[in-house]
């Protein structure tokens, strides 16, 4: 049983900025528009600028008090213990890879990844990082996969668009024997449904653009530090940054070397929007996890789909890992057609679903998968990552169920004509 002291989920974020302090008794924290900060004595702007101030502002492309209070929101959620905004969940990602990664290391990755996430794996090998991306639903294959230089293993907790799940536990387990930082991309998923500090992950990843924003109208991203990886033991922390407490060593690693020196900082104006979109994430995620859900059984039983991905199907390969760790099974699911050649027709024939790419707006988005957000990465590579040239990828809305039922029966009604 909850208090007013330990409350629920979405309890926590709508009250998060006023119990924060919020000027002048607001219910929101302001935007802050600033660039600049400025100290009434030079040594306290000194303090802020070598990380010996307990807190402060001294550049926008560091982070603002609009910035810092939707990190503090974001650190709550996924009950971690610092999180830093980006302005794009890729940017984030990046600054992972780029500041606790140097030339010789090793990374193990899911093969079932993002598809601009596979193409930084490209990047990663053109600097001298070594990438393996294995099959994450086994833990084997990530353990065989493991050298003597492996610093890292890169999951997604949902993969999109074949919504693999990995086996979470397993290589929790294994990075946690072995000391390797353990990266979870919850974009999904979010922290409504699934928290990857549960199964060891030091490193949470989100595009705030998706879930958590939800809305559709900005961009943004995060990196959270759960408080479960022992960073003492990271080889590539910086020296500069070996003092104090070794907790906040790789958080701030990330945020000098990462968000400072690469540039892709947050506005506040858009850490605004993502704030006020996360406080109606629950109710988002049950809605649209819910119409997903009986979507994807009514698809499944369609005679023209030859197959439906949704990790709550219990024909989903990895049902029994999505049933034990998520609470719904989000607003993702990917299906794919008996003839390829009605891919792009059927697209065209449905009128609610927005022919567009993006995740979690509050309006349906539908695309060709192999047409478009994977056609670079090519025939091999979407062939091991199980992508169809059949398969139609779902970002469900709020829209009602039988609408979209209504929608879907009439445009897959004229391939059975043809």
């Amino acid at each position: 049983m909850t208090t007013p002291q330990n409350p629920h989920f979405t309890t926590q974020i709508v009250h998060a900025d006023r119990r924060g302090g919020a000027e002048h008794g607001a219910i929101h924290q302001p935007v802050h528009t600033s660039v600049q900060y400025g100290f009434d004595k030079v040594e306290d702007l000194i303090a802020v600028f070598q990380g010996t101030a307990k807190g402060g502002f001294n550049y926008a492309r560091q982070g603002t008090p609009t910035t810092a209070a939707l990190e503090a929101k974001l650190t709550q959620m996924e009950q971690g213990q610092g999180a830093i905004v980006f302005s794009t969940g890729m940017a984030g990602i990046c600054a992972i890879f780029l500041t606790l990664l140097k030339a010789g290391d090793h990374l193990v990755a899911s093969k079932f990844v993002f598809g601009n996430t596979n193409s930084v794996f490209g990047t990663l090998a053109d600097l001298g990082i070594e990438v393996t991306t294995v099959d994450v639903t086994d833990a084997a294959q990530v353990a065989a996969a493991v050298r003597p230089h492996t610093r890292m293993v890169f999951v997604e907790t949902i993969a999109n668009p074949g919504t693999q799940m990995p086996d979470l536990e397993g290589i929790g387990a294994l990075c946690k024997e072995r000391g390797l930082l353990y990266v979870v991309d919850n974009t999904v998923a979010s922290p409504y449904l699934f928290r990857p500090g549960t199964v060891g992950a030091g490193l949470v990843v989100h595009s705030l653009t998706k879930s958590i924003g939800g809305q559709g109208d900005a961009l943004g991203g995060a990196v959270i530090d759960t408080g479960v990886f022992d960073w003492s033991t990271y080889p590539n922390i910086f020296p500069a940054y070996r003092k104090g407490n070794a907790k906040g060593w790789g958080l701030q690693q990330v945020r000098k070397k990462g968000l400072r020196d690469m540039g892709g900082a947050l506005s506040s104006h858009a850490a605004h929007q993502m704030a006020l979109g996360a406080e109606t994430l629950a109710l988002r995620m049950d809605r649209t996890s819910a119409t997903a859900l009986a979507l994807a059984r009514w698809l499944e039983q369609h005679p023209a789909v030859a197959r439906v991905h949704y990790p709550l199907l219990e024909s989903h390969p990895q049902y029994a890992q999505a049933k034990k760790h998520l609470k719904a099974g989000s607003w993702l699911l990917s299906f794919e057609l008996r003839d390829p050649a009605q891919c792009l027709p059927l697209c065209n024939r449905l009128q609610l679903p927005i022919k567009a790419t993006g995740l979690a707006d509050t309006r349906t988005l539908i695309i060709p998968v192999a047409h478009t957000i994977f056609w670079e990465a090519g025939p091999e590579v979407r062939a091991a990552m199980g992508i169809g040239d059949s398969m139609i990828r779902l970002s469900v809305g709020l829209e009602e169920l039988q609408d979209l039922q209504v929608d879907f029966e009439q445009a897959l009604a004229a391939i059975a004509v043809v």
